[in-house]
């Protein structure tokens, strides 16, 4: 596997022709046919094939950095919907930090911006009421697709871990979505631990946290 070599330098090449070979096979396994035919048929490209290879490519990666700036500023237009609900419910932000062990949180009534819980990122960290933490990842998707990587092999990844190192009783790991997600996807979180509550609707949260009051 490719994941194993050390490095994909040209002297590491020319120096392993088997990491030749097996970066080529990868290569061919992945190249788009239609916009690089002349590699799949082994011959040079003509003008015309070159010139709108580099076009489309040029294309693709514009909609590709355009989709991350709106994803970006989606996202931090996310977080401070969330900060400003939870200041509405009285709660004050500090600074952010890392959190070790539960010593290490904000307290009660308290939140933090991206902070490191355990050894995991988190975009906000909440002390509730009843002093469970509660660690908020803000996620935007612009497909289906592109929901598992947000949700499923980050959100949802995290959520267990923190589950496993703090204890289940200690935190309750939860995610702001907005977007497009599959249904079975969402499920598939919600089974692993994480909480789910939507941007265009936050009252959910909002209750449940003043709920944790009387727990306290």
């Amino acid at each position: 596997m490719l994941a194993d070599a050390p490095s994909l330098s040209r002297a590491r090449l020319e120096k392993s022709p088997d990491l030749v070979q097996r970066t080529v096979a990868v290569v061919r396994q992945v190249i788009d046919r239609r916009r690089f035919a002349w590699v799949v048929e082994g011959r040079e490209p003509t003008e015309a094939e070159r010139d709108a290879a580099v076009m489309a490519s040029a294309a693709l990666m514009a909609a590709s950095r355009t989709q991350t700036r709106r994803r970006t500023s989606g996202k931090t237009k996310q977080e401070a919907t969330v900060k400003a609900a939870l200041e509405e419910l009285g709660f004050a932000e500090v600074a952010s930090r890392e959190i070790q062990n539960v010593s290490y949180a904000p307290e009660p009534g308290e939140f933090c911006g991206e902070s490191v819980l355990g050894n995991r990122k988190a975009d906000i960290v909440v002390r509730l009421w009843d002093h469970r933490i509660m660690p908020i990842e803000c996620k935007v998707s612009n497909s289906s697709t592109n929901s598992v990587k947000r949700l499923n092999n980050d959100a949802a990844v995290k959520a267990v871990t923190w589950r496993t190192d703090f204890g289940r009783r200690q935190v309750v790991p939860s995610a702001v979505l907005s977007g497009v997600y599959k249904l079975h996807n969402l499920i598939d979180a919600q089974e692993r631990g994480l909480s789910i509550f939507w941007a265009h609707n936050l009252l959910p949260l909002r209750d449940w946290i003043v709920s944790t009051r009387g727990l306290a």
